[in-house]
């Protein structure tokens, strides 16, 4: 049971974009990409305008007559030029990516564009100085890239994170939930990797910190960009030993189940969190938007 694979590539790793990389630096095509282009607005808590089951984007031009500093090239899609704006004045039917995931069936192209403009936005956001010299930096590389008054480059940061399925090898699975979260709703074991350390050491070092388990057979099963801000959830398997006592060490977590696979079955039969069918229930599970939700999936589909 431990050979189990992800059954799906997880939502947000769908994409289909063509980043079009090569005109990141070409000005003159952008420019003449310009008058047929499209824009994203989206606002500070990563909302965009949604018309019906579709995300909006406006012409540039209504923008500007040529690329504007501020605006970050997402890519091409049939030609055309799709760029992305922060614009906290956007009015309307309002959804952020979680919200999108949830509600909206969005072909993989539109996710892809809604993933890459939240999290080029967001580093825009916290990078207006230079991590190095300290002095103001300005947008570069249609966005791709800010530059210090010094000279420094600095490009979009990503900051890897691991999440991981702890079964017992068979048909019990390790789940856990925050002091944030709700009574009832529980999901994987994550956390950020640390400078200096490999992926599989993260893993092992993560889930000894927040229950106190020692894991095994350690394996890699897909990935997913996370731009809430800035991360990259690096999905793993693991075994364990469900007779070594749980314990909360660093604090995260409240509290944490080996649950049957019978009992996830019937978790993710009832439907994500916040659902009608899951309010109330003993186990709720993340919704289709993140990784763990594929993960576990998968895993509740092996026989």
């Amino acid at each position: 049971m431990s050979g189990f694979q992800l059954k799906n590539v997880p939502l947000l790793s769908r994409s289909v974009l063509d980043r079009a990389e090569e005109l990141r630096s070409d000005e003159q095509a952008l420019k003449e990409g310009w008058a047929d282009a499209r824009v994203l607005r989206m606002n500070r808590r990563g909302q965009v305008r949604i018309d019906g089951t579709s995300v909006v984007f406006e012409p540039a031009v209504e923008l500007a007559a040529e690329p504007v500093p501020e605006a970050v090239f997402l890519g091409v899609d049939g030609g055309t030029h799709l760029w992305a704006v922060r614009d906290n004045d956007i009015d309307g039917t309002l959804m952020d990516l979680r919200t999108v995931g949830v509600t909206l069936d969005l072909e993989d192209l539109a996710m892809g564009v809604l993933s890459t403009a939240l999290a080029l936005l967001n580093w825009h956001d916290r990078a207006k100085f230079s991590a190095v010299d300290g002095t103001p930096t300005r947008p570069a590389n249609a966005g791709w890239m800010r530059v210090s008054e010094a000279g420094h480059e600095e490009f979009p940061r990503i900051d890897p994170a691991v999440i991981c399925l702890v079964h017992d090898g068979g048909d019990r699975v390790l789940l856990a939930r925050q002091h944030t979260w709700p009574e009832g709703m529980f999901s994987l074991l994550a956390g950020f990797v640390e400078a200096g350390e490999s992926l599989e050491r993260c893993v092992e070092r993560e889930i000894r910190e927040e229950v106190g388990v020692d894991v095994r057979e350690i394996r890699y099963l897909g990935s997913q960009p996370w731009p809430l801000p800035r991360s990259l959830m690096l999905g793993f398997a693991a075994v364990a030993d469900p007779g070594q006592p749980l314990v909360f060490a660093d604090g995260e977590i409240a509290e944490g189940h080996w649950f049957t696979r019978a009992e996830v079955r019937e978790a993710l039969a009832r439907g994500a969190w916040g659902s009608k069918g899951s309010e109330g229930a003993r186990l709720m599970l993340p919704g289709s938007i993140s990784i763990a939700r594929t993960i576990i999936e998968s895993w509740a589909a092996a026989d």
